[in-house]
């Protein structure tokens, strides 16, 4: 295992790749911009590794600047994160020849997979399902024209290097494209100076599932079952979970053989996630995402696995030491994720800046706050706008939703707006307890302004007190029903934990050897 490793990222998943470093044994190193200077990543890490500049290009995006820091601290080893640098297969390859490991895969797998076109033409080569669409690029609005009459409307236009929600339009009718096209294309060389576009059927209703895999360096895969990741805005993830409430045994099986044989077809090693929609019963690939993704948690509560952890045993060149039974035997709960972003959800979710005051987090059990968030830290437009991740776990699905609201309810981060009371809305929804939700879902809902001049804190507690009081009506309609409920409460909040170790017995023979 490696003795220190550098942390090229900032924020809350540095911290969370700084407390499985801790937990091994391995020294953490971090790494910061100017005005990251008293960030808690900084202060938690063993040493920190300046890298200047106030913005992302200057600092984190600066491959030479990490890769010296690397190399001064005595780093043997370099862990993206994600977001960054984390997909980019220029700096994989300058990290490797700069005689250093990278915790991620190949870089010949993050060319194959990170580029929408080369990942849609290996996939379909492998026999993976794919949205029927383009295979090459086309260059101008009028060849796409032609070819969405070929393909069929509505129409998916794509960055194909893109990645996050940006360079995507939606074209429902021919007069539509020409303008679409310019935007997107335009967007796309903004976002990733790469301003080409492939196009695909567009599928109406869809629900976002992902698959986890992880892949060691001797040819051995897994799937760590699906996330679904449908309620979104403008393809920007708010609520995770996991399983998903449409998949089950036959579907998940299915789609992990499809997942894991997507990551055999380009040589992959380390974690990554296979990316489907499914409508009306069928799956599609998406795309591959060659990192950790932000949702990861989900994933570890409901199998009882640190992958974080697993991606350092597979970079340092141990085993698995499991098979895919072993790791679906660990299923068990469920698990849900919300991301408090600091954006206004009653303006359009447009950013939010300021300095953190009150600061409160949520606990009881299983509850996990991943967040670096301290009082006095101030919330610029330079970063994502991701300041928190709230992760909980229930026994059934009723479970994780009861106790998110409750999670939620506690949470007060002040100084800010968050993306907190649009998360409560959507569980208060109906149609989401039912399940019954697409990747629109978000767009569904009237996320109405607070009467009076309500603060976001006031906000929440009003949600949370409108449940409380629809609880206490229906628990009083009679003894049957308050016996039911207090019975189903009972089984949701068992005190046996879900898991009583980190990995399955047989990675913790393999790993100890």
């Amino acid at each position: 295992m490696f003795r220190r490793i550098l942390i090229a990222n900032r924020g809350e998943i540095a911290l969370r790749i700084i407390r499985t470093c801790r937990e091994m044994g391995v020294e953490p190193v971090a790494v910061f911009s100017d005005v990251d200077s008293k960030a808690l990543h900084v202060r938690m890490a063993h040493s920190a590794m300046p890298l200047g500049g106030s913005t992302p290009r200057e600092s984190y995006l600066d491959a030479k600047k990490v890769i010296a820091a690397a190399k001064a601290s005595g780093a043997e080893a370099i862990h993206p994160g994600y977001g960054f640098l984390s997909e980019r297969s220029h700096f994989a390859r300058a990290v490797v020849e700069a005689g250093l490991e990278w915790i991620g895969p190949p870089a010949e797998a993050i060319d194959a997979m990170g580029d929408k076109i080369t990942s849609r033409r290996n996939m379909t080569r492998a026999g993976v399902p794919v949205v029927p669409g383009l295979v090459d690029p086309v260059d101008d609005a009028d060849k796409a024209l032609v070819e969405a009459e070929r393909i069929g409307y509505p129409i998916a236009l794509k960055a194909a290097a893109g990645g996050g929600g940006k360079g995507i339009r939606i074209v429902r009718a021919p007069s539509e494209m020409p303008s679409a096209f310019r935007t997107a294309s335009a967007e796309a060389l903004a976002s990733f100076g790469d301003g080409r576009m492939y196009m695909e059927r567009y599928l109406d209703e869809p629900r976002h599932i992902e698959v986890q895999l992880l892949f060691d360096k001797h040819g051995h895969g897994v799937h760590f079952g699906e996330r679904e990741c449908s309620i979104q805005r403008r393809h920007q993830k708010l609520i995770e979970e996991a399983p998903s409430v449409v998949v089950d045994d036959a579907l998940r099986a299915r789609m992990g053989e499809i997942a894991v044989r997507a990551g055999a077809a380009v040589g992959y090693q380390n974690a990554g996630t296979v990316e489907f929609l499914y409508s009306k019963g069928e799956v599609y690939f998406l795309e591959m995402n060659t990192r950790l993704q932000v949702e990861h948690p989900v994933t570890e509560m409901v199998y009882g696995v640190d992958l974080v952890r697993e991606q350092l045993r597979v970079a340092a060149g141990e085993k698995l030491g499991y098979t895919q039974a072993d790791v679906l035997a660990r299923k068990q709960g469920w698990s849900m994720e919300v991301r408090i972003n600091a954006e206004d959800p009653f303006n359009g979710f447009v950013p939010s800046t300021g300095v953190i005051g009150n600061l409160r987090a949520p606990g009881g059990p299983w509850v996990r706050l991943d967040a670096a968030l301290y009082r006095g830290m101030e919330v610029s437009l330079n970063y994502d706008p991701m300041l928190a991740k709230l992760i909980v776990w229930g026994p059934d699905r009723g479970a994780a939703i009861e106790r998110m609201k409750r999670a939620l309810a506690e949470l007060n981060v002040g100084g800010v707006r968050t993306s907190a009371p649009a998360a409560l809305t959507v569980l208060e929804d109906e149609r989401f307890v039912r399940g019954e939700f697409d990747t629109h879902f978000l767009n569904s809902l009237d996320l109405a302004a607070p009467r009076g001049g309500e603060d976001e804190l006031v906000a929440a507690a009003a949600a949370i007190h409108r449940h409380l009081l629809a609880r206490r009506r229906a628990l009083s309609t009679g003894a049957s029903t308050r016996a039911a409920w207090t019975q189903r409460s009972r089984a949701r909040y068992s005190p046996y934990p879900p898991h009583a170790g980190a990995a399955p017995s047989s990675a913790r023979k393999e790993s100890a050897q």
